[in-house]
Order: C-alpha cells, then sequence, then structure tokens
C-alpha cells in the first residue's frame, strides 16, 4: 500500500511540473504590436479562465433580441479582403453564423485600400499598390455583399493617425510626422521589427484636412451605414515635439515652451484638445453629409487610451461625437477581463449610446482557445453589455460549429433606438 501511494505521489508531481513548464512556455509568446497594446498586464493568450465557463455549460442571451455581433477584417495576417471572391464567401459565411456587422478596414499603412481620389491628390496614391488590390474596388465588394446578407457595413480607418514609415504619405510629407523630444520618430514593431511606424500630427492643418477628406470621400461615395476609428487614432504620448507643434504651443502659452516631461498634465492635455477638435470636426462633416451615418469608436480602456494615447473617448461621448463604443479588452484572465467590462466609465456611457466589447479571438502566431472566447462572451452578456466584436475574421479558424453556438438565432443591432429597451 505504501509503494502504491509513493508512486501516486511521484505521478501527481511530475503532472505538476509540466502543467508549470507548458504555463511557463506560453508565457513567453508576445502579441504582435496590434495586440500588445490592449494587454498591459499579460503577454499570452493561454487559456486562463473559470471552470464555470466551461463551453458545455448554457450562455446567458440577449433580453430583447438586439446584439451587436461583429468582426474585423483586415490585410493584415489576412487574406479575406484581397480576392473578391473570397471575400464574398467570407461574408456568406458570417451571416450564416448570425453575425450582423463587418469592420473592413479601409486605411492601412498609409495607403487606402478602395481607389482614393483623396489620396491619389494627396501623396499620389490612389490605393494601396499590393496586386491584389488592382482592378476592383474592395469597399463597394464589402458593401455590395454584405448589403446582400443584410449585414452592417462599417469601413474602418484602421491605422488612423499612424502610417508605415516607407510609404508614400511620409515620403512626400515628412513634415506632417511628429517626434519625441529627443528628435525620434520611429516605433519599430513586429516579431523581425518588420514594422516601422511613424505618427502624424493631429494639430496639422493639413494632416487634419487629409484625415477629413478621406472619411468624407468615403461617406459620400459609399452606401455605408457608418464609419469607425480605434486606438490609432490618437497619438503616443510621448510625441508632440515636433516644430509645428511647438511653434504652435508658444504661439497658445505666450512663448513658453512645452514641459519637458512629456506625462506634464498641461502639456497632456493641451495636445489631447488637438486631438479632441479634430474629432469633432469629424463628427461635424460626418453628420452633415449622412446624418444617420453611425461613428463607431473602438478603443482602449480609458486610462490607458488618455495616458497612452491622448485619446478622451469618455469626454467624447458626452460631447457627442461617437454613437458606438467598443472597447478592446484583450485580456485572458477572466478576472481582469471582468475588472474592464465593469470600470464605472462603461457603466455611465452605456446610458447614452450602445457599449460593446472587443474580444481576441487570435493572432498569427497563437490561436485562443475557444474556452476562453466562450467566457468572455457569456461574461459581456451577464454584464449586459451591448454585444462584441471579434479580432480578427481569419482566427475564427475551422470552428464554426462553436460560434455557432454562441449565436444559435439571428439578432438586430444595438442602437440609440434600442439600448433603452434593455
Amino acid at each position: 500500500m505504501r509503494k502504491i501511494n509513493s508512486v501516486s505521489w511521484q505521478a501527481r508531481l511530475r503532472l505538476l511540473v509540466l502543467t508549470f513548464l507548458g504555463l511557463a512556455i506560453a508565457l513567453m509568446i508576445n502579441f504582435p504590436f496590434w495586440a500588445v497594446a490592449q494587454t498591459p498586464n499579460s503577454n499570452t493568450a493561454s487559456n486562463i479562465i473559470d471552470p464555470s465557463t466551461s463551453i458545455n455549460q448554457t450562455l446567458i442571451r440577449p433580453s430583447n433580441g438586439s446584439e451587436l455581433r461583429g468582426i474585423w477584417l483586415t490585410n493584415i495576417d489576412s487574406d479575406v479582403l484581397l480576392s473578391t471572391q473570397r471575400l464574398q464567401q467570407a461574408i456568406r459565411r458570417l451571416k450564416r453564423l448570425n453575425f450582423n456587422t463587418i469592420y473592413p478596414t479601409v486605411w492601412n499603412g498609409g495607403y487606402t485600400l478602395y481607389p482614393s481620389k483623396v489620396a491619389q491628390s494627396s501623396f499620389g496614391v490612389a490605393i494601396d499598390p499590393i496586386p491584389q488590390l488592382q482592378n476592383r474596388d474592395m469597399l463597394a465588394e464589402s458593401i455590395k455583399f454584405g448589403h446582400e446578407q443584410n449585414l452592417t457595413v462599417i469601413p474602418w480607418f484602421e491605422y488612423g493617425l499612424m502610417s508605415e514609415e516607407g510609404s508614400e504619405l511620409v515620403r512626400q510629407h515628412p513634415d506632417w510626422v511628429t517626434s519625441r523630444r529627443d528628435g525620434s520618430k520611429l516605433f519599430l514593431h513586429g516579431e523581425l521589427n518588420q514594422h516601422r511606424l511613424v505618427w502624424l500630427n493631429p494639430a496639422h492643418p493639413e494632416v487634419q484636412k487629409l484625415l477629413i477628406d478621406l472619411i468624407v470621400e468615403v461617406v459620400t461615395k459609399y452606401d455605408i451605414d457608418g464609419i469607425q476609428l480605434d486606438d490609432h487614432f490618437g497619438m503616443p504620448s510621448e510625441l508632440g515635439y515636433d516644430d509645428y507643434t511647438i511653434a504652435l504651443y508658444k504661439r497658445e502659452h505666450f512663448g513658453r515652451l512645452p514641459p519637458e516631461d512629456f506625462k506634464n498634465p498641461e502639456w497632456m492635455n493641451w495636445r489631447a484638445s488637438k486631438l479632441t477638435s479634430l474629432m469633432r470636426k469629424i463628427s461635424k462633416s460626418v453628420r452633415a453629409i449622412k446624418p444617420n451615418c453611425l461613428i463607431s469608436l473602438s478603443p482602449n480602456p480609458k486610462e490607458f487610451s488618455y495616458n497612452k494615447y491622448l485619446q478622451d473617448w469618455y469626454g467624447w461621448v458626452y460631447s457627442g461625437l461617437i454613437d458606438e463604443l467598443i472597447v478592446q479588452v484583450y485580456r485572458d484572465d477572466i478576472d481582469n477581463f471582468k475588472i474592464e467590462l465593469e470600470r464605472p466609465e462603461l457603466q455611465e456611457v452605456r446610458q447614452r449610446i450602445p457599449v460593446a466589447v472587443g474580444i481576441l479571438t487570435g493572432l498569427r502566431i497563437q490561436s485562443v482557445d475557444m474556452r476562453q472566447i466562450k467566457g468572455q462572451v457569456k461574461m459581456a452578456r451577464e454584464l449586459a453589455l451591448d454585444g462584441f466584436s471579434f479580432f480578427f475574421y481569419e482566427t475564427l479558424g475551422n470552428r464554426d460549429a462553436s460560434f455557432e453556438s454562441l449565436f444559435f438565432t439571428p439578432a438586430i443591432r444595438p442602437d440609440l433606438r434600442n439600448i433603452a429597451s434593455k
């Protein structure tokens, strides 16, 4: 009997060691640049979730039939937008799975993904030069296929004020790029630092004109349901020390230079106000052309958005500048996920506009367990949020049956008219 107990104890010890090693390996995997900003306390997409959120557990359903079920379609690590046939098949699949909203990217790396007269006039390139986008209008196709399936189509200006360093936009207009106090401008991202990124200056009138004109072009030319900006519609808070911004600050501060500390509260507030001014101009321009066009925003949580990107989305909601909020909460730990969803500011703004959560379904370098996805959907429903959007299409993988179990019946999108009925 003693010998059997000894063997059993050793087996349990080996199992514990192997489990620990597995978790340690998982923790060594990092998110790429477009997700790392949303995971300040975690660097793994492994499944860390309460057993009560197992796949077989019955999920809470929206009480009034309205629920945002969105998904982002990007050309980064995905080819869904790079073929007319593939795009049509994807949209039919999403309809079958009872999604109701798609967010196809239209602005990425300093280029438009649709043929743009504004881009042509501004920096000489009408559409991203990759071969798969030539001789077609991806956005027009997305709208046609999406509306045929009764999906809401909201073009996503994915890169916002960010651009690849080598883009024609940056080569033509280097003075539009802002910098750190030491004069450096570059941000390196990706496993091999292959993404060399810079940020356009939101206070520069020509930068403002480009973004407003691009958005107005899309709103005017296409039968869209809305437009979306995200966390890249901001500026890293260490930036703002370019010549134009310094001169502007001095004019508005009796000749004083900006503080050396980029975290100085007044300096932060002043730069954030320039971004808010741009957001106000965009909102006014869109509503003047198409009053019913939704203005959607997909930022990081409130404090991170402001401290990292000078983005005051909380103020934008109360100023009536946006109609829909999808907060990116890319967390692997269900407790941390719940903490973000229970933030008081989310509960406040939910009384004004629909508020949903961005859920990570995977990345090119790693997958996210379906139990984690289902647990987060369940949590969002328990807390009565207005829905979710998944990042991103390619990482749905071969899991149609699992997503069908999440969305077993169709649902209408929440909007200002039906959120009050919850």
